[in-house]
């Protein structure tokens, strides 16, 4: 297996001269273009690395897959789906034309940053700190890692420059699909994007949702099979953005990306995939990474269909 990924990065490297790394939240720009890693982590905890495996990044929106989880958890499926849809997107993931189009306003999935915003708004506690620390925990535990924290300075960085952001929350306080107080839910979410992670943190997540949230290396039930289950779903339609239709024929398994140049990827009742490639393509996912995954998807057969 080790020497199979570190033939996939090195056949993919030069993709990564094909992207560009975001700069629309400003200390995002200072990633290298030119790294890319992975980690596999299966449900035996037998590890894999190859290429740029240490390298840290922010988990920007690959922590909505952790956030929807504890909404669900926190609040039960029908309190969650009643604010917020379960459908793909066509637009941008910080679009909010269709938060104004549609009858119910509700954001058409977890997944984009509106329907985020309000998994984030649903999280159990009375105020942002406490929904951080809710998800944090969760992160840290399905990570088995208790020393991840935020990086401040992406999070400073995010919270300056996120005004499009604020205007897709109050649009939705005002469409009371939000009812807790706009800038505590948003500071939450800035600080939950900025979470910093490796590929092996990210890994060790996936595996926990492909072993049907039971945790590799202890065998406790962490998060409910229901959770696992709803999660995955909506990986496999929403988690590329506009790519997602894609990305299931190509790779065919639930994965969520990051502009911080992580996709998270789940197979089910085998492993956990995390890769990193700052270099991003038009629809904000790695470019690099979506190769690397499509071609060990081919060569190890992970599809799920």
């Amino acid at each position: 297996m080790r020497e199979l990924l570190n033939q996939v990065i090195e056949h993919n490297k030069i993709w990564t001269k094909e992207g560009k790394v975001a700069t629309y939240i400003p200390e995002l720009a200072k990633a290298d273009q030119n790294a890319l890693g992975i980690c596999i982590f299966d449900l035996e905890c037998n590890e894999f690395f190859a290429g740029d495996f240490k390298t840290k990044f922010t988990m920007q929106s690959v922590s909505k897959v952790i956030i929807l989880a504890c909404a669900l958890m926190d609040k039960g499926k029908e309190a969650v789906f009643s604010k917020v849809g379960c459908e793909p997107s066509a637009d941008p993931f910080n679009s909010i034309i269709r938060l104004e189009t549609r009858d119910s306003h509700k954001p058409l999935n977890p997944f984009i940053n509106a329907g985020a915003i309000v998994c984030t708004s649903l999280v159990s506690g009375d105020n942002g700190i406490e929904k951080f620390d809710r998800v944090l925990q969760m992160i840290k535990t399905m990570s088995d890692n208790p020393n991840i924290d935020i990086n401040y300075p992406v999070y400073q960085s995010e919270k300056r420059t996120g005004n499009t952001n604020r205007a897709i929350a109050y649009y939705l306080k005002g469409a009371n699909i939000i009812e807790r107080d706009v800038e505590d839910v948003l500071d939450a979410y800035f600080k939950l994007c900025s979470i910093e992670v490796t590929v092996k943190d990210v890994a060790k997540i996936a595996s926990v949702i492909a072993n049907g949230g039971i945790l590799p290396w202890s065998s406790e039930q962490f998060l409910p099979k229901w959770v696992c289950q709803i999660v995955q779903t909506i990986m496999l339609t929403c988690g590329l953005y506009n790519a997602s239709g894609e990305f299931a024929v190509n790779v065919g398994t639930p994965s969520k990306s990051g502009v911080g140049g992580c996709i998270l990827s789940v197979v089910p009742k085998k492993m956990g995939i995390a890769v990193v490639g700052p270099s991003l393509d038009e629809n904000g996912n790695s470019i690099g990474g979506l190769k690397v995954l499509e071609e060990l998807s081919k060569r190890i057969h992970l599809s799920i269909f």
